[in-house]
């Protein structure tokens, strides 16, 4: 693939200058998506499965259009996926609303962003379940063996990344779904940073059901999905409800609808979706595999860059084939909030710094206080990296 030729597709790398490295938040997007949400609100505008005329017609068209382009994007089935407003909230439906009648136990990791592990705390504080964890090793590396100790026949749920915000690293899913299934339990896998950065095929991964978000994959904000089985669908109860979740209602007798539509109350974000399924599109057009040896090489160059600065440190592990274009690292005697603040003011580098919305992780790598997370994408360059080298090389200096 060719990151420079890419580039010209996104009208704000052509409006200002600068350094985009902080994809692992919210992707830049390209012509395609801005156009396809255009479109949409000049030529339809409706309501989707409500109203009868033609405007609602065209709504619903291209909506459900959208639904089975994303599906397509993950080798899922269109009924398969929920549209969410974001990967929290397609982490939230499944652990407040699965079925815990029978056991009573989540098994996840230290590892996990706060969407997950927030929800998951606070079934545990209602007394609904008990959370157990995974060990990982300080570089984000999972002991395989806590895996068979850890899941077994009490485990309802078992809630795990497919790759961390944290590291870039990827866990070891297909053995966590087998282990889980082996002992009854459903798996929900955190999607949100490995379906941007990895081809992942739903069918084949075997998890019960894959969350991911729209905007850190070249999407709009305020959409995301939850792929689910059928049968694990089942499992869950109402989460939010309200117009089109219902086949019909009666006071005291309400008979709502199978899944997807059970999960999708009220007005979606019909733009979202479409303008998601031109995104899925764009990518697809590059192809998922090209983007994983793009990015495996930018993080090798990535790692090699930051290594590069004396007294550096970067967590999680030195392997550039563990991960996606992600690395988080600090600099010894200059703070981590100082180093993204100087790349930006000095050469218009954006990075993000902090917890990273995982606390419990950061700990876990040594990092309590925080790091600088760089994370790439597919418009980005190895000259890029090379910028970013001088002008850390340059901000080390006062530490």
């Amino acid at each position: 693939m060719d990151a420079e030729k890419i580039r010209q597709d996104f009208p704000i790398l052509q409006n200002r200058k600068g350094i985009y490295f902080d994809s692992a938040c919210t992707t830049l997007k390209p012509k395609a998506v801005l156009e396809a949400e255009r479109q949409y609100y000049e030529e339809a505008s409706g309501c989707a499965g409500r109203s009868a005329h033609q405007l609602a017609k065209k709504t619903s068209e291209m909506f459900e259009s959208s639904r089975e382009k994303v599906a397509a994007c993950i080798n899922a089935a269109p009924e398969s996926l929920v549209w969410t407003k974001n990967a929290t909230e397609a982490l939230n439906l499944v652990i407040r609303s699965f079925d815990y009648s029978q056991r009573k136990k989540i098994v996840t990791t230290r590892l996990e962003h706060h969407s997950s592990l927030l929800p998951i705390m606070e079934q545990q504080r209602r007394g609904a379940i008990k959370m157990e964890l995974l060990e990982t090793s300080q570089s984000g590396e999972f002991f395989e063996k806590s895996i068979s100790e850890k899941i077994g026949r009490d485990t309802a749920l078992v809630v795990v990344h497919h790759t961390t915000n944290t590291t870039g690293m990827r866990s070891p899913l297909e053995k966590i779904v087998r282990i889980s299934h082996e002992n009854g339990a459903a798996v929900l896998v955190d999607g949100a940073q490995g379906v941007p950065h990895s081809h992942v095929d739903f069918r084949k991964l075997g998890a019960d059901f894959l969350a991911f978000s729209g905007h850190k994959m070249l999407g709009p904000t305020g959409i995301g999905c939850l792929a689910g089985k059928a049968e694990a669908f089942e499992k869950l109860d109402t989460f939010i409800v309200g117009g089109e979740t219902v086949e019909t209602v009666h006071i005291g007798n309400v008979a709502f609808k199978k899944a997807p539509k059970k999960f999708e109350g009220g007005i979606q974000n019909y733009a979202g979706a479409i303008g998601l399924a031109a995104a899925c599109g764009y990518l697809s057009k590059i192809g998922m595999k090209n983007i994983e040896e793009h990015e495996r090489k930018m993080a090798s160059k990535l790692i090699e860059a930051i290594n590069s600065i004396p007294n550096s440190t970067i967590y999680g592990s030195p392997d550039a084939s563990k991960r996606c274009a992600l690395v988080s690292f600090n600099l010894k005697g200059v703070d981590r909030h100082q180093v993204a603040l100087m790349c930006d003011s000095l050469s218009g580098i954006a990075l993000r710094s902090g917890l990273f919305c995982a606390q419990p992780a950061m700990v876990s790598l040594g990092a309590p206080q925080g790091a600088v997370r760089a994370s790439l994408y597919v418009y980005n360059t190895e000259k890029e990296i090379g910028a970013f080298r001088e002008t850390l090389e340059k901000i080390a200096k006062l530490g």
